[in-house]
């Protein structure tokens, strides 16, 4: 039986690249972009894209009565949150002053504008945009990192990170003025702040990986 995957459409985020992307490193599954509560529940892998603004992010979730299938995918079954899909399962978001989920300890604060200094002086910018480099965390290397080596470049487009409660929780780190959490990997949940859809044979790779993945 094929391996269902529900992409969670909450009316923001590259659905249809990353829907894309699963299916051509995952012929035989069936993926299915989706704004129903039931389907999400009946799918075997459940993956939250995201881009754009928090406050409009959690207000979708809460008109379409996802919030609460996306709470217990994320503590159930494999799970995949990319960019505002991972933020928004952490508590605090200082874009908008608004809640998450909850579902992990921490915050998401802006980068801090004083910091955004270069190594050779020059100002950075905010967004955050553009390949970045990220070192992968941990003492045994996550699953989802299978066939790809440290220090890989991802596609990065945010100017808000997570600061997880947990630091064991924390799978990989970027740095762009700071040092900041690009990947955390919690049980049966993945979730990363740069776009696996973007980031051409890696993101593809740890696409493939999450599909074959069994926490």
């Amino acid at each position: 039986m094929a391996t269902s995957v529900a992409v969670v459409d909450y009316g923001m985020g590259n659905l249809r690249s990353v829907a894309k992307a699963i299916e051509h490193v995952a012929p035989r599954a069936s993926v299915r972009v989706t704004a129903n509560a039931a389907e999400i529940a009946a799918a075997d892998r459940v993956v939250v894209p995201g881009q754009g603004a928090m406050p409009d992010c959690m207000r979708e979730l809460t008109e379409r009565h996802l919030r609460d299938a996306v709470i217990r995918a994320a503590t159930e079954k494999p799970f995949l949150g990319i960019c505002v899909g991972l933020q928004m399962l952490f508590g605090h978001a200082e874009e908008g002053d608004v809640m998450g989920l909850g579902v992990l300890s921490g915050r998401v604060p802006r980068f801090p504008q004083a910091a955004m200094v270069a190594v050779d002086g020059s100002r950075l910018k905010v967004p955050h945009m553009g390949w970045n480099q990220v070192q992968q965390v941990g003492t045994h290397p996550h699953p989802l990192w299978d066939g790809i080596a440290d220090e890989t470049r991802f596609y990065f487009v945010h100017s808000y990170y997570v600061e997880p409660q947990d630091a064991t929780c924390i799978a990989g780190s970027t740095t762009h003025g700071i040092s900041f959490t690009s990947a955390i990997a919690c049980d049966n949940l993945f979730a990363v702040q740069f776009h696996p859809e973007k980031s051409a044979q890696a993101g593809l790779r740890l696409l493939e990986n999450f599909m074959h993945w069994q926490p």
